[in-house]
């Protein structure tokens, strides 16, 4: 990471190399914890849903919600983040995540949990944008995109203490005490406040929401959100079920949190890679390539039996579909100027979540009817190629260009 991040350029007339890296390491410290969360909602998915005696559609649900919060939240925060600037914002959505979980330990039942999971999913949402908007604004030319892949990279870090953390604890803890190491990030927020500064002065936009997207909406963008829906589609249709796909292939629960942390690991290498690559091509390029590995460990997902092959495979979806996440979060930002670039970002990756909803809970659906994971993993695997192809249409982009600041 270290010989990436020695490399890039930041914008000189607003700070300086040294505060530039000490802002990215707390701003990917932010993006780990929201890993973190994601990562153990999948965990804790299976032991919820034994507690309450759902089916797997009302388990899928719990994941649905949460991104339908996410979605409002994206599209909310990442226009506040233009309004007041990224650094209030940022610190708000860690609030709101962190209360939340709090408060969603303390869930009596099933219908309530849903209630409260909705407002820590706008957290959620809402962090990640505002975010990569703040990290756009800190950097510059086409390093830009690299350094925007790089923190993407904390989200594996995120899923890999997740995955860590339900492997030692969640046996002992349960579902409850997990969710209550996750309010650790409520105290993150005041190290925020503390050590870094506002990049920009925020635009104080009198306009509306409406307004701002109609302004700064392209033909084009329908492309870019096409791309976003089939690669939160896949992620989330694939890696929120993969710990109870691990169960209904036989496996104990600590057999499937095991394999899972294993898989999970593979996601580091697949950004570093990422990284590398966008230094020679263009980052719609990356995305692409990324897609198509993405695509050929669906199949090969899908298809395995063995507990090896199904770790090999697992481990080929993860390096692929994760550099493919960060390259599309590299992606977004700089194709929009400053002053709307949390407000487009943000709708976006909302937009993009409703393929979070929409996957969780179709997969539920299937395994409630009895779908083949092999059927499963296919009609994934065919919207990892359409998402792949749209990108490839989208135009180059302003990321190489410095007079974007």
């Amino acid at each position: 990471m270290l010989y990436f991040i020695g490399g890039f350029r930041v914008n000189k007339k607003l700070v300086n190399k040294k505060t530039a890296f000490f802002s990215f390491l707390i701003i990917g410290t932010a993006w780990m914890f929201d890993a973190m969360d994601v990562g153990l909602l999948s965990f804790i998915m299976p032991m919820v849903k034994k507690e309450w005696n759902l089916i797997n559609s009302e388990a899928g649900l719990i994941s649905s919600i949460s991104t339908i919060g996410m979605i409002c939240g994206g599209f909310y925060f990442g226009h506040l983040a233009d309004k007041i600037g990224r650094k209030k914002t940022l610190i708000i959505t860690l609030l709101t995540f962190s209360i939340g979980n709090i408060v969603l330990a303390a869930a009596s039942n099933y219908q309530l949990f849903l209630i409260i999971r909705f407002f820590v999913g706008m957290g959620l949402g809402g962090e990640l944008p505002v975010a990569a908007t703040y990290i756009s604004d800190l950097y510059h030319g086409k390093k830009r995109s690299q350094m925007l892949i790089m923190v993407d990279s904390f989200w594996a870090i995120g899923w890999l203490i997740a995955s860590f953390i339900s492997f030692l604890f969640a046996t002992t803890i349960g579902w409850r005490g997990l969710l209550l190491l996750t309010a650790l990030m409520g105290f993150f927020a005041l190290m925020i406040r503390k050590n870094i500064s506002e990049i920009k002065e925020p635009s104080h936009l009198k306009t509306g929401i409406v307004t701002a997207i109609r302004n700064s909406f392209h033909g084009w963008t329908i492309l870019l959100w096409l791309a976003w829906l089939m690669v939160m589609f896949s992620y989330y249709g694939m890696f929120m079920w993969l710990p109870s796909i691990m169960l209904n292939k036989g496996n104990t629960v600590i057999q499937s949190f095991g394999y899972t942390t294993i898989i999970v690991v593979a996601q580091l290498p697949g950004y570093f890679v990422a990284v590398w690559l966008s230094g020679y091509i263009k980052t719609k390029y990356v995305f692409a390539i990324y897609m198509l590995g993405t695509a050929l460990g669906a199949w090969m997902f899908g298809n395995v039996t063995s507990s090896l092959w199904t770790i090999i495979a697992g481990c080929i979806l993860s390096f692929f579909n994760l550099g493919a996440y960060g390259a599309i979060i590299s992606l977004t930002p700089t194709l929009y100027k400053d002053h709307v670039r949390g407000t487009m970002t943000g709708l976006a990756e909302g937009i993009g979540r409703i393929g979070a909803v929409v996957g969780p809970a179709l997969v539920g659906m299937w395994i409630d009817q009895h779908v083949k994971i092999t059927m499963i993993f296919l009609i994934f695997m065919l919207a990892l190629l359409i998402g792949a192809f749209a990108v490839l249409l989208l135009p180059e982009g302003q990321q190489e260009e410095d007079n974007l600041q």
